[in-house]
């Protein structure tokens, strides 16, 4: 049984004034980071047009951004829980600023593809293990704190286009590539140095434990972990389909790649929302529920896209969608932190991120695989529903096996 927390009281470091500073630096921090996340979309044409190479090659270089993203979630989550989150970030400012400094130099599309990898592994930083080293530091506010923590990553991809597409436009890709290591090496270092105050040692078990100090569950850390592994891979299977094929849905109706894009960025603006809104519910019932709230509302969303394809229609599907979608990957960090122990948090928090792109990756590929099948998104959309449905089996079960501990009298 996991998460007994009868008795334990919220520790005096969490919560406070320097929590919420903490906070901003945190999600000023994501937002620079998780560049590398979008980088290889933004010069993708560009880069497709200098090589001399195919679509499919060029897009290479995204697969091997999500691949390295994965990777490091995994393996950066444990460095955090032994050193915290300075050197980490640190070290991976210095990492993306060498990536995307040597890659403005190559001339080969598969040297370009290596590179982004190396920079997706150093992006994770900046989400999976940056969101769990924010997790120690909240406890009546954790839910709130950990959205937006993770709104880091939606934030990068509503501003770096903005920033990027002029330098893009009249100097080269390789021109951003060189803005962007500049701004990794000169930006992320200052802030990792902001943030090497660690939870005081002796804290550090009870800040573990806090979260509502009611809560239990009858499953042990291995099958609790098990569950969230297969719950992150069924949701964003389900999530993908719309993030990874709305530009191309758009141009086989008809509405052009541009049309595509912009409900694309919709669904990131809206996302932002979305994170913010079920992390606040999420600090009064919980993550398991704020996550199934959050599954339900994606599942009915992608329902809507299969009757509704107008132009006008397909925009307020796609922001219903990100208004739906956008809290659930962080309500996962919010589970790890009310069932399972601090220090693991970067840990696990790391295997299910790495779980929930998995999910992304199998899904955008599956998606595609049933187009080709089908000539058609449709049965697309039906297989998406039908992992989101498995997602939402599995977060009923936790729920059921979730109870309210008593508590004990003095």
């Amino acid at each position: 049984m996991l998460g007994d927390t009868t008795g334990i009281q919220t520790p005096p470091h969490t919560d406070s004034p320097y929590s919420w500073l903490r906070l901003a630096i945190s999600v000023l921090a994501g937002t620079l980071t998780n560049i590398g996340m979008w980088a290889a979309i933004l010069v993708l044409p560009a880069v497709q047009a200098e090589f001399g190479v195919d679509r499919a090659d060029a897009s290479m270089s995204y697969t091997a951004v999500m691949a390295g993203f994965a990777a490091g979630n995994l393996v950066l989550g444990r460095f955090v829980d032994r050193f915290g989150i300075a050197p980490v970030l640190a070290v991976s400012a210095l990492l993306l600023s060498a990536s995307f400094g040597i890659g403005s130099l190559v001339d080969s599309i598969w040297l370009f593809a290596l590179l982004q990898f190396f920079a997706g592994f150093a992006t994770a930083a900046g989400f999976g293990p940056l969101i769990a080293d924010v997790s120690h530091w909240f406890s009546r506010r954790r839910g709130i704190a950990v959205a937006a923590a993770a709104a880091g990553n939606y934030l990068a991809g509503a501003l770096w286009p903005q920033v990027l597409k002029g330098i893009i436009a009249e100097q080269g890709w390789r021109a951003a590539f060189v803005f962007i290591a500049m701004v990794c090496l000169f930006g992320i270092i200052p802030l990792a140095m902001m943030l090497r105050r660690r939870v005081p040692h002796e804290a550090a078990p009870v800040a573990g434990s806090v979260a509502f100090g009611t809560r239990s569950i009858n499953l042990s850390p291995a099958a609790l972990q098990g569950f969230l592994v297969v719950a992150g891979i069924g949701c964003c299977v389900a999530m993908s389909m719309p993030q990874v094929h709305i530009v191309a849905y758009c141009a086989d109706l008809g509405y052009g790649v541009t049309a595509g894009a912009q409900m694309l960025s919709t669904m990131l603006a809206a996302g932002i929302v979305s994170r913010l809104i079920t992390g606040f519910i999420a600090d009064y019932i919980g993550g398991v529920r704020t996550l199934l709230i959050g599954s339900v509302l994606q599942c009915m969303a992608l329902f809507l896209y299969i009757p509704f394809d107008g132009l006008a229609s397909l925009y307020i599907v796609s922001l219903v969608f990100g208004l739906s979608q956008g809290g659930i990957v962080p309500s996962y960090a919010i589970i790890v932190r009310e069932y399972l122990p601090a220090r693991e948090a970067g840990q696990r928090v790391g295997i299910v991120v790495t779980a929930t792109v998995v999910g992304m990756a199998l899904g955008g590929w599956m998606s595609g695989w049933i187009y080709d099948l089908t000539g058609s998104y449709q049965a697309a959309f039906l297989n998406g529903i039908a992992w989101n449905i498995m997602n939402i089996s599995i977060m009923l079960f936790l729920l059921m096996k979730t109870r309210d501990a008593k508590p004990v009298p003095a």
